[in-house]
């Protein structure tokens, strides 16, 4: 595994997450409609915009994370039982710290 190749792909990830929540967070900044029937569609909205700040965050933490473990050597390496991550499913989502045994039975 191209461990410089993966390094990339997560920071590139990361910046794109950071872009995101940085959008998200000027929308929390926003001034309020005064037009009622507009502003309870905003308030509408804004349930699933926390939702993908939530969703956005976690992924963030995730992903720096991962280029933490990359630069401790400890990147393929299962954060639950110490196994080897099988470099297929580290393809298919590069933040993850565990293999696919222990992804499932904490699910």
């Amino acid at each position: 595994m191209d461990l410089d190749s993966v390094k990339h792909t997560l920071e590139a990830l990361a910046d794109s997450l950071s872009g995101r929540l940085e959008r998200i967070d000027a929308h929390h900044h926003r001034t309020p409609d005064a037009d009622s029937a507009e502003r309870a569609v905003e308030l509408e909205n804004e349930d699933v915009i926390n939702s993908l700040e939530a969703g956005g965050l976690d992924e963030l933490a995730k992903v720096r994370a991962a280029l933490a473990r990359i630069d401790a050597g400890t990147y393929q390496t299962c954060s639950v039982c110490g196994g080897e991550i099988d470099p297929r499913r580290l393809e298919a989502v590069p933040y993850t710290d565990r293999c696919i045994r222990c992804a499932e039975s904490n699910t």
